[in-house]
């Protein structure tokens, strides 16, 4: 492999985990506007094995093979023409552009405006965990759901990557939290602030009827119904894995009618029951920012947010870890490492 090369992990078609294998593939270009980063690690989430089998297709197609991976930490090596916030040695994360990918690679070239500097006293493989669950809670609670102070705010499924940061961030804007989680992960949610939690394995959210003024949803299926009637009438419910809805391709993905259409067919159902329980129904596609990454890194500066990981596997391992990911076992963040951080 020569300097204008690098590994990475590359889809070559929709499958499974055989549709995926680390090559050699060259480096990315360094574009006006863009930072090269030098990845040392890359986090993993559930939106990465949806879109290798496919199941995304109707919102975003890529061209094949491509390098696969959403959000990294690393350094930079060199800013690009009209860049003017980091220079090289800069420790960054950053969650990469939805049309490109490609972050479970060596390299990875990413728009200046959606890099963020990792906080000075937090490693690179614990950075790399914070950009896309941090930012999909932040946009959720903030943004969607508008919470106040003094409001009580559920969040299902609290020990997963998105749902450790919701609790943080909610608990941060002055919420009471009540959270779901097995009993396996109850010391983690309380240890981030949850003031209630709620054993999902013990169907304790099935007894809950029209208490909580804003639900914050991470686990979809049935439970999102659940959830659904234990928001108070008037009260508002976002999720991030159950049916998307119109408003998701027309502000999420600024997509036009014909995705909106069949967005509404899809979540027909859904929307029904929100409906009967006068809840208003969200389905939130996160997007990329560098500056509300920067308030996440001020926040974990501050002592106010942690990240959390569960595992950090070697980039060797990435199928392996993807694995694992896909279990549904995982508390907290699942991390690939691409190299050694030097640390002191």
């Amino acid at each position: 492999m020569n300097d204008q090369e690098m590994r990475a992990l590359v889809l070559t078609r929709y499958g499974g985990p055989d549709a995926t294998e680390i090559r050699s593939v060259a480096r990315p270009r360094l574009d006006p506007g863009r930072v090269l980063i030098q990845v040392y690690a890359a986090g993993l989430n559930p939106v990465d094995y949806k879109t290798r089998e496919g199941k995304l297709r109707v919102i975003r197609r890529y061209p094949l093979p491509c390098a696969m991976g959403n959000e990294l930490a690393g350094v930079v090596v060199e800013a690009g023409p009209g860049t003017t916030r980091f220079a090289r040695g800069d420790r960054v994360m950053a969650r990469v552009p939805k049309e490109d990918m490609g972050a479970f690679a060596e390299y990875a070239a990413v728009e200046e405006s959606l890099v963020a500097r990792v906080p000075r006293e937090m490693k690179l493989e614990v950075a790399a965990g914070m950009p896309l669950a941090g930012l999909t809670a932040l946009q959720c609670l903030r943004d969607v759901l508008a919470v106040a102070k003094g409001e009580e705010v559920l969040i299902t499924g609290g020990a997963g990557g998105v749902g450790t940061f919701a609790i943080q961030l909610a608990k941060h804007f002055g919420c009471r939290v009540i959270t779901t989680a097995s009993p396996r992960g109850e010391q983690l949610v309380r240890s981030l602030g949850a003031d209630e939690v709620l054993d999902y394995t013990a169907g304790g959210l099935d007894r809950v009827v029209a208490r909580f003024d804003a639900t914050f949803d991470t686990v979809g299926g049935a439970a999102l119904a659940t959830a659904i009637g234990a928001t108070k009438r008037g009260g508002r419910l976002v999720t991030i894995s159950g049916p998307v809805e119109p408003k998701t391709a027309l502000i999420d993905l600024q997509r036009g009618a014909g995705l909106a259409a069949l967005f509404w067919l899809v979540s027909a159902s859904i929307r029904r029951v929100a409906r009967k329980h006068g809840v208003r129904y969200r389905y939130l596609f996160m997007h990329p920012s560098g500056e509300e990454l920067s308030e996440l890194a001020a926040l974990a500066e501050a002592g106010a947010l942690r990240v959390v990981l569960d595992r950090v596997f070697p980039f060797e391992q990435i199928k392996e870890a993807m694995a694992y990911l896909e279990g549904g076992r995982a508390k907290g963040k699942v991390i690939v490492r691409m190299r050694e951080e030097a640390w002191t």
